[in-house]
């Protein structure tokens, strides 16, 4: 049996597009707002007290940009994956989130926009992405910079639950989430 490990996630800080009310999903480029820089800022601050031994990222811009904050509150380097983008919203990205609620069918973990990925697909992607984490584990504590809807997948994953099952609530931006896992 693999030793506990303590996982932090990080969601990143307010983006120019969360401040828009545009859909991201895993549109690459999206930049944090100031006011996102100092979400950021406190979260490392907050995470440089837990102590993580390493620091693995989203490789889109928005948790990029979170994770240089976090590296230099922890003093630790960024290694960056996209295991852990948001979930994928094809063409809807880039739209208005207010116009896809009768877009979307927010309750079935199979649907997916054209070009994106499900929730089932994101749950699988990071179950996996955990899995490979508990197989060899880097750290004690790891920290995770991420996204809203990855977060919650983990939440998830390390309930024992589905992808039907996911926490309805999104924690806010800039926040740290604790999970153990592998134990």
């Amino acid at each position: 049996m693999a030793s506990p490990i303590t996982l932090l996630l990080v969601r990143h800080g307010q983006s120019e597009w969360n401040a828009q009310g545009l859909m991201q999903g895993q549109t690459a480029h999206v930049p944090l707002t100031a006011f996102g820089h100092s979400q950021a800022e406190l979260a490392a601050a907050e995470l440089a007290g837990l102590a993580p031994g390493v620091l693995i990222s989203s490789d889109l811009l928005r948790a990029v940009q979170t994770a240089e904050h976090c590296a230099r509150a922890t003093g630790l380097p960024i290694a960056t994956t996209p295991a852990l983008r948001e979930q994928g919203y094809g063409v809807l990205e880039g739209r208005p989130s207010r116009e896809l609620w009768d877009v979307v069918d927010w309750t079935d973990p199979s649907w997916a926009a054209e070009g994106g990925e499900s929730l089932a697909e994101l749950h699988a992607r990071v179950a996996a992405f955990l899995g490979q984490l508990c197989a060899d584990p880097p750290a004690d504590v790891v920290a995770l910079v991420t996204h809203g809807d990855t977060i919650r997948a983990a939440q998830a994953v390390v309930a024992g639950l589905g992808a039907d099952a996911m926490p309805a609530v999104t924690p806010h931006n800039g926040s740290v989430t604790r999970l153990e896992i592998c134990d």
